[in-house]
């Protein structure tokens, strides 16, 4: 017997299908947290991942910042004609072909992103606050290397529909 299956079949360990209900429960939670702490964001949840990612990731281009994000390109335009409105965010021609859109942060939308990262960061904390900081750690680490994973072998999978679809 794998050493999986093994503790997964301990008297202690939750039985198959209690996997699903505890990551929407933690989901939920999460959302909630998030949609509190970027309050006033423009364009919200979604405006903050997208500023986070022309700054964090520096996407080459529009259509690869949709991309990575999973959000579709006419949904994208809407939310960065918001953001562009917003002062945070500007489209510029893209370095390696000039037909193409890269989205630079301006220096407000960098001064933003650091005021709701703090504020995403107490939110996360809040959320963890049940685990020790080791606890919390791995927590962390392994729901990315999972994510990645799930990513890696489905692409063009949209977390967002996944909450769409939380019961």
């Amino acid at each position: 017997m794998s050493e999986s299956l093994h503790v997964r079949n301990s008297p202690d360990a939750a039985p198959p299908g209690d996997l699903g209900w505890h990551l929407g429960m933690v989901l939920r939670g999460y959302q909630s947290r998030f949609e509190e702490a970027v309050e006033g964001m423009p364009a919200g949840i979604r405006g903050y991942q997208i500023l986070s990612t022309v700054i964090h990731r520096d996407a080459p281009n529009q259509q690869a910042l949709g991309s990575h994000l999973a959000i579709d390109r006419t949904v994208l335009t809407y939310l960065l004609d918001t953001l562009v409105d917003a002062g945070v965010v500007e489209r510029v021609p893209a370095p390696s072909d000039r037909r193409a859109r890269k989205i630079v942060a301006t220096d407000k939308g960098r001064g933003m992103l650091a005021q709701y990262e703090e504020r995403v960061a107490a939110a996360e904390a809040d959320l963890l606050s049940g685990l020790e900081g080791a606890e919390a750690d791995t927590l962390a680490s392994l729901i990315s290397r999972l994510a990645m994973d799930v990513h890696r072998s489905q692409p063009g999978a949209s977390p967002c529909e996944a909450m769409d679809h939380l019961p």
